[in-house]
C-alpha cells in the first residue's frame, strides 16, 4: 500500500511539473484568459488536488502510527 502511494506520488509530481511547464509556455504565446490557458490551468488543478489528497492520507497514516 505504501509503495503504491509512493509510486502514485512520484507520478503526480511528474504530471504537475509537465502540466505547469506546458501552461507557462501557453501563457507566453496566449493571453491568460484564453480558453486553452484556462483548460491547462484546470487540468493542473485536478492533478494538484490528487496530490493534496495523497499528502493528507500520508499525514493521517503517520498520525495513526503515533
Amino acid at each position: 500500500m505504501i509503495q503504491e502511494m509512493e509510486s502514485e506520488y512520484d507520478s503526480l509530481i511528474e504530471k504537475i511539473e509537465t502540466l505547469r511547464a506546458e501552461m507557462v509556455e501557453l501563457i507566453k504565446i496566449k493571453h491568460i484568459t484564453d480558453p486553452e490557458v484556462i483548460a491547462a490551468s484546470q487540468m493542473l488543478d485536478v492533478v494538484l488536488n490528487e496530490y493534496y489528497l495523497i499528502i493528507m492520507k500520508k499525514t493521517a497514516e503517520k498520525r495513526s502510527e503515533l
